[in-house]
């Protein structure tokens, strides 16, 4: 039988001291917190304030300011900074010492971990900095030739699109780009999109699973066999996916999957991994030298140098508190928090949704642009005047301002961003 409210109040209140404290003990209340309610369906307890005001006391924000641009950068939780911070005082003792022998390896239980994570070999996982390293490792270790085509959209991200445009300024490669409706009609229509847009030059295609400038979510797996069928290299931006949307990482079928961990995992900022299908390594250049760039171990993509190993082994924490909140609740939470403002706003006809609601296609973020309102002056005034953050988007078609809560944003910060907006739709911006 299907659990009902009222199923889920009784088990809430038989449970509430148990993560009352969960402020006080850090990871391990979160983990009693979440073996607690684990039978709860994610979608009801999604707007269960008991259970999340607790989560939310795990990390140590601001809340004299409203962050809405966890899109950008995410804070972490308290006890992923202790983890990063203990490393690095460690390292520090005596570096030469404690960071090549003691924490470089150590290292490798991290590759695992996040292998597991993302459901594919220990073999095909680099821990990069950021998705943009990670996906730039991916477009310029690839061999091509004058003339050959990389198909992405116009959509995706200003800096892996400029990576393949120096590509074609150095060895005449070309970037062919589509567009699409902001929001699109439906997941078929943008596979067909690709599929209209491959030519027998098209080498390889690079799509983002989750856009950075509306939240849209693409169809991936699809998009992957379509491009395997073919005999195309497929590139996955991955940079808002991992740890915003529950899902598999092994069944989607691509050839290079990138990430940052400090977005939507909550990991210390720089960090982030590559994924390279095992049978792409050997054949694959690093970004930086490697002693043998066509070694088929995947730690010649690592190659940058002496750097710490603080915020690579604070990962783990980072993982444990995603795994054990559980995905499928965290991307519930996200999604119902962004909906409590998209939802509420969109039903003012002066504005304008460029995000579907559609859960198949978003999570956490969406974009909204508010007619007759400057963009530019109205984030100034939500910073200036409210200390509100959000993220404005210019790009043509998809304009507006791009508002990305997280799973310790509360229903109150929710509410005052948007008595706020609709303050201004009324009443116009201030002189």
């Amino acid at each position: 039988m299907a659990a009902t409210r009222r199923d889920f109040m009784m088990s809430a209140a038989a449970i509430g001291a148990g993560y009352a404290v969960l402020r006080s003990n850090g990871i391990g209340r979160v983990l009693a917190a979440a073996e607690d309610v684990r039978d709860v369906p994610p979608e009801m307890l999604a707007g269960e304030e008991s259970f999340w005001f607790d989560v939310q006391q795990a990390f140590a924000v601001d809340r004299s300011v409203i962050n809405l641009n966890n899109g950008g950068v995410s804070p972490a939780p308290r006890f992923v900074l202790d983890a990063a911070r203990r490393h690095f005082e460690f390292a520090n003792q005596l570096p030469s010492r404690n960071l090549w022998t003691i924490l470089d390896p150590q290292v490798e239980t991290v590759r695992k971990r996040l292998a597991r994570a993302f459901n594919c070999d220990a073999e095909e996982m680099a821990i990069t900095r950021n998705s943009s390293e990670a996906l730039e490792i991916a477009i310029l270790g690839l061999d091509l030739q004058p003339g050959d085509e990389i198909l992405s959209t116009a959509q995706d991200y200003p800096r892996m699109l400029n990576t393949i445009k120096q590509r074609e300024q150095r060895e005449k490669i070309v970037l062919k780009t589509f567009d699409y409706p902001t929001p699109p009609p439906s997941l078929e229509f943008l596979v067909g999109l690709f599929e209209k847009n491959i030519t027998p030059r098209t080498k390889v295609i690079l799509v983002s699973h989750m856009t950075t400038y509306t939240g849209q979510v693409f169809p991936v797996q699809r998009i992957s066999a379509m491009a395997r069928a073919r005999g195309i290299k497929c590139i996955v931006d991955g940079a808002h996916a991992f740890g915003q949307i529950a899902f598999d990482g092994g069944a989607i079928g691509c050839d290079f999957y990138g990430t940052s961990l400090h977005k939507w995992l909550t990991a210390p900022h720089g960090t982030g991994f590559l994924y390279v299908r095992k049978e792409n390594i050997t054949g694959h250049w690093p970004m930086m030298a490697a002693p043998d760039p066509k070694k088929d171990d995947i730690r010649k993509f690592e190659e940058i140098g002496t750097h710490s190993d603080a915020a690579r082994l604070a990962i783990a924490e980072a993982l444990v508190f995603y795994e054990g909140l559980g995905p499928e609740r965290k991307e519930a939470r996200l999604r119902f928090l962004r909906d409590r403002f998209a939802r509420r706003l969109s039903a003012n006809e002066r504005v304008t949704l460029r995000t579907s609601l559609d859960p198949a296609q978003s999570c956490a973020l969406a974009t909204l642009n508010f007619t007759d309102v400057d963009r530019d002056k109205l984030v100034a005034h939500l910073w200036n005047q409210h200390k509100i953050v959000v993220s404005p988007i210019s790009h043509p078609g998809a304009e507006g301002i791009r508002v990305s809560p997280n799973v310790y944003t509360t229903l109150g910060e929710i509410d005052m961003f948007c008595d706020v907006i609709e303050k201004v739709l009324r009443d116009g911006l201030p002189a």
